[in-house]
């Protein structure tokens, strides 16, 4: 097993800031499509989306992506749950990390303990890619003192045993179905993860005593076919261009919902491609970085007119960053006994990078890093449910909690280099050595 390597956050001298430029804006206007319909139009559509979504869940005979066994209760597992939710200090929150096992949900549980905080981890360990990372994501966090629980978030008997038997403050929801692409092929996944498990945990939050605080991911994929960059929060988010965009739009819908009446205090985060050290094997840097090492061909998709597709690429280190500075910020729910008593904080951030990258200059970068010319591909971007551009205005998270990103792509995936060629090994040939 690797060790983890906690390096200091890079300085970024010379860090371009595109948004400034016309370049975005312009692809923007080449993407541009015929004259919109009316917003209360398409608000009316996706909320019919969402019910017909839950409604789907309930006529699915199979749910395709794999559980790997799930057991909890007894003596032993309850002494373990209760001291991993031990906080250092008396003022430290107590947090329950959802997809603890996840990339995300591994950094941000190791900086909530790292500062004294209790943590208590939920995790399913599906197949949606190998499961072997996830152990080994699961080993380091578990070496520092926190315990991950197996089981899913749609399992409403385990929700409420973990709730009553500790005090959560906070809840950090990280747990979902992601990829754009995989929609396609398993939209009940989706649909199961993103829309049935949130509620069930929302049911749970509900009527716990005292109820937590929400931050949740929510995605930058929700901007769907906007053309309008950089992203806003302001900005319209009623044309997802994929399911996994739909349903974390439902999700910020169902979110509201429960704010307003039950009186959760709930903040979104929407995040964008996010990537470092312990990532996805399914997104571009980490399938480019074991395919240009295996010496196979990559492929590069363009958009139409042979526009270079972009990416507000954000390293994982800036992301945990707005995850803790959006918990810190977070206000008490309102509600008690399942009623809302007052007001409750409801809020969405974006967490970019606010400097997108061309795939092409992605490629060039992995490229010196690695030491090996990419056999590249080039192809028209196929209708999966990609979107040819992200950007983030990052402004409002910046005001609310000084969210500030410092790690410009070639730190970051120099970073990521590193630990990709110790965890598989110089030989890269993508099996684990665990």
């Amino acid at each position: 097993m690797p060790p983890l390597v906690l390096d200091n956050f890079p300085s970024t001298p010379g860090k371009v800031k595109l948004e400034r430029s016309n370049y975005f804006g312009r692809m923007a206007h080449r993407w541009q499509t015929s004259s919109l319909t009316s917003p209360l139009f398409w608000l009316c559509g996706l909320a019919s989306l969402a019910v017909v979504l839950l409604l789907v869940l309930n006529s699915i005979d199979g749910y395709n992506v794999v559980h790997i066994g799930s057991t909890w209760g007894g003596a032993q597992w309850e002494k373990q749950v209760r001291l991993s939710a031990h906080p250092k200090r008396s003022e430290n929150k107590v947090v329950l990390v959802t997809g603890a096992a996840g990339f995300v949900g591994m950094h941000v549980s190791l900086a909530l303990k790292k500062r004294g905080d209790g943590v208590v981890g939920l995790d399913n360990f599906n197949n949606y890619y190998d499961p072997s990372l996830k152990r080994a994501r699961r080993k380091v966090v578990e070496s520092h003192g926190i315990f991950i629980v197996e089981g899913d978030i749609n399992d409403a008997a385990l929700l409420s045993k973990l709730f009553h038997m500790i005090s959560f403050t906070h809840v950090m929801h990280l747990a979902a179905q992601a990829g754009v692409r995989y929609a396609m092929k398993n939209p009940s996944s989706y649909v199961h993860s993103n829309i049935a498990g949130l509620v069930t945990l929302l049911e749970t939050c509900k009527s716990a005593e005292p109820q937590p605080a929400i931050v949740w991911a929510s995605s930058s994929s929700v901007y769907g076919l906007n053309t309008k960059v950089p992203f806003s929060e302001l900005d319209r988010t009623d044309r997802p261009a994929s399911l996994y965009a739909a349903t974390k739009k439902a999700g910020e819908e169902i979110t509201h919902t429960y704010n307003h009446i039950y009186g959760l205090s709930i903040t979104g985060l929407r995040f964008f491609t996010v990537y470092g050290p312990w990532g996805r094997p399914d997104m571009a840097y980490f399938s480019f970085t074991r395919d240009i090492l295996a010496g196979k061909p990559i492929t590069v998709y363009q958009g139409p007119k042979q526009i270079d597709l972009a990416r507000d690429f954000t390293y994982i280190d800036d992301i945990v960053k707005g995850c803790l500075g959006s918990l810190d910020t977070a206000k008490k729910s309102t509600g008690s006994g399942g009623k809302k008593k007052g007001h409750a904080q409801y809020r969405i951030f974006n967490l970019g990078n606010t400097s997108p990258v061309t795939v092409p200059n992605l490629v060039s970068i992995l490229e010196k890093l690695l030491k090996v010319k990419a056999k590249v591909n080039i192809v028209a971007m196929p209708g999966n449910g990609d979107v040819p551009f992200t950007h983030a205005n990052i402004s409002l998270a910046h005001k609310e909690f000084g969210y500030q990103p410092t790690t410009d792509l070639h730190a970051g995936l120099k970073k990521f280099v590193r630990w990709y060629l110790n965890f598989y090994g110089a030989s890269a040939d993508g099996v684990s050595r665990l």
